[in-house]
């Protein structure tokens, strides 16, 4: 069964990376050597791809840490109704990708967009989606609204296990709340913060479903990201052995990351 979902099609890929794939008249897939992986390492375009990715990497995982722990801190110290306030924010992360996706073009549609009519009001004029910049922030932010509450549910598990006699003791010893923040509470829950980022990382690099919904990579490929690049070579123009040769190097990177994490975590002594 292993074999069958992730071996045998990983060494389909690999074979398929060295290849040129027809589809016509039946599938065959002609030797061409290293002719894919030197495309790869001189496309221009692709390489501006992987450069916004990491982008979209840095804004959405930055933004999600750190509005994740803002918002675990603040119903960490609420205690009635935390229960009914921890259920509204989860709501966005139990919407589907696609979902949040097609909300956010209509919510942000020059025409008769919520958010787009509140920038007018603020002097904005243009096109949300349809300049480069606010529509390479929209998708960001779309998905930062979704996943924010993930990073806030796992910080707000690594808050509940400080344990309470050490704050006490550092109230007593006239620690305010900045200093038991910076010195008790975050440096308890850091295994717990390396974990919720080695999650997030992971979805983040490949992300593909919101800015496909929304700008389908444009306008002027301002958000094609290296899935939605990969996505267009495969199953739009049909070259899937340059395709190959991109997904494989997608799971390297994505290996990578995952490692350093990992590491990390290892140093603190969890990964055992």
């Amino acid at each position: 069964m292993l074999a069958a979902l992730s071996i045998i099609p990983f060494l389909a890929i690999v074979w398929m990376s060295f290849s040129r794939v027809r589809l016509l008249g039946g599938v065959a897939a002609d030797w061409v050597g290293f002719a894919n992986w030197g495309r790869f390492f001189t496309d221009a375009d692709l390489a501006w791809a992987w450069i916004r990715t990491a982008v979209f990497f840095v804004l959405t995982v930055g933004l999600e840490m750190v509005g994740g722990v803002v918002l675990a801190l603040c119903l960490w110290r609420v205690f009635r109704g935390r229960n009914v306030l921890l259920s509204l924010l989860l709501l966005p992360m139990f919407v589907a990708p696609v979902i949040v996706g097609l909300l956010g073009r209509f919510l942000t549609d020059s025409t008769f967009g919520l958010y787009a009519w509140i920038l007018r009001q603020l002097g904005y004029q243009g096109d949300i989606l349809g300049s480069t910049f606010s529509a390479f922030t929209a998708v960001v932010l779309m998905d930062v609204w979704e996943w924010t509450p993930l990073i806030a549910l796992i910080t707000l598990a690594g808050l509940s296990s400080v344990p309470l006699a050490v704050r006490e003791a550092a109230a007593i010893d006239g620690a305010g709340g900045w200093k038991e923040l910076r010195y008790i509470v975050l440096p308890s829950i850091s295994s717990i913060l390396l974990v919720a980022l080695l999650i997030r990382s992971m979805d983040a690099i490949r992300y593909f479903d919101i800015i496909w919904v929304t700008t389908n990579g444009g306008p002027a490929d301002a958000t094609k990201t290296v899935p939605v690049r990969l996505y267009e070579t495969a199953f739009r123009f049909f070259d899937l052995g340059y395709a190959a040769s991109i997904g494989l190097a997608m799971l390297v990177v994505t290996i990578l990351i995952a490692r350093v994490f990992v590491r990390l975590l290892d140093q603190k002594g969890l990964a055992r």
